[in-house]
């Protein structure tokens, strides 16, 4: 998370927050590097994916409008 959060120049709070959101959404999921238990690895699940795709079709009708 260190390194996602200065990446984007926020907090780790914030990260932690943002991601915990999104888990709750069932979009992200998060589990222990099993190489460095330290550290957390975050992935899409299939509904995140699902959740990007539409967003980006969405996305993508908007501006074909304009």
């Amino acid at each position: 998370m260190r390194g996602l959060a200065a990446k984007l120049d926020v907090t780790k709070p914030v990260i932690t927050r943002a991601l915990d959101t999104m888990g709750a959404m069932k979009l992200l999921k998060r589990r222990r590097d099993d190489n460095d238990r330290r550290n957390v690895v975050i992935g899409r699940t299939l509904e995140g994916a699902l959740y990007l795709e539409k967003l980006g079709d969405l996305v993508c009708d908007k501006a074909n409008e304009i």
